[in-house]
């Protein structure tokens, strides 16, 4: 969970570099990921850190993506 913390601060620092509807996907990709850990808490308290990374993964795509076809 301190992991998804950390990728949502990420995601609305991102208001610098990119695009209003840029940050929205990435906040409503993070309310996904939350909902699967919240879901995930009890039963499979491993697969946790993954979404983080799966967070991060998504938001250093956005942000190449984006910033790459806003030029």
């Amino acid at each position: 969970m301190i992991g998804l913390t950390c990728v949502l601060f990420l995601d609305l620092g991102s208001t610098i570099v990119l695009r209003w509807w840029a940050v929205v996907l990435l906040v409503v990709a993070w309310l996904v990921l939350f909902v699967l850990a919240c879901a995930w808490w009890t039963p499979h308290p491993r697969r946790l850190p993954w979404l983080a990374v799966v967070g991060l993964v998504i938001w250093a795509a956005v942000v190449v993506v984006v910033n790459l076809a806003t030029r």
